[in-house]
């Protein structure tokens, strides 16, 4: 689980995975590119770099998030960087905490994505995510954000989102 050392116990961490029907290279290929987020997550509206990098550790970026009636731009940085593995965030501001998004290969055309976050929300947004709802409305937009991918990768172009 991710670690967050802001973390009050107010918020519970999220976990989510999903089986995308590709060699782990291609879906590597398209979480790489954090740009591209915002074509599979739906509450990513756009993303800013800071700076010249756009990949590995060190690498800042500007997202600005919307949630239904929340809307904010969350300022994060990339923490952790293992090629065809892992890339995890921190993010500060409005928001902190941390996320990761790991990859497990089982086998040649089949790979695991596993999206864990520990996110701590400032008081006034308290009212849905500083509980059990919260972490529901959480994950099911983020679960949303995981089929998205797999039908990005997976080439079905069916998904609202990705057109």
């Amino acid at each position: 689980m991710v670690e967050n050392k802001n973390y009050d116990g107010a918020v519970p961490n999220i976990s989510i995975e999903t089986i995308i029907e590709a060699s782990l290279e291609e879906v590597w290929e398209s979480v790489e590119d954090i740009q591209s987020h915002v074509n599979w997550m739906d509450d990513a509206v756009s993303i800013h770099f800071i700076g010249s990098r756009q990949q590995g550790v060190g690498t800042i970026f500007d997202c600005e998030t919307k949630i239904g009636p929340f809307k904010l731009t969350d300022r994060m940085e990339i923490t952790d960087w293992v090629e065809r593995e892992t890339i995890g965030v921190s993010h500060k501001g409005l928001v902190s905490g941390s996320g990761r998004f790991t990859l497990l290969q089982l086998s040649p055309r089949r790979t695991t994505f596993t999206w864990e976050e520990s996110l701590v929300f400032p008081f006034w947004m308290g009212g849905p995510f500083r509980n059990p709802i919260g972490k529901k409305i959480l994950e099911f937009v983020w679960k949303q954000n995981l089929k998205n991918l797999k039908g990005l990768i997976e080439g079905d172009n069916s998904s609202p989102s990705l057109s």
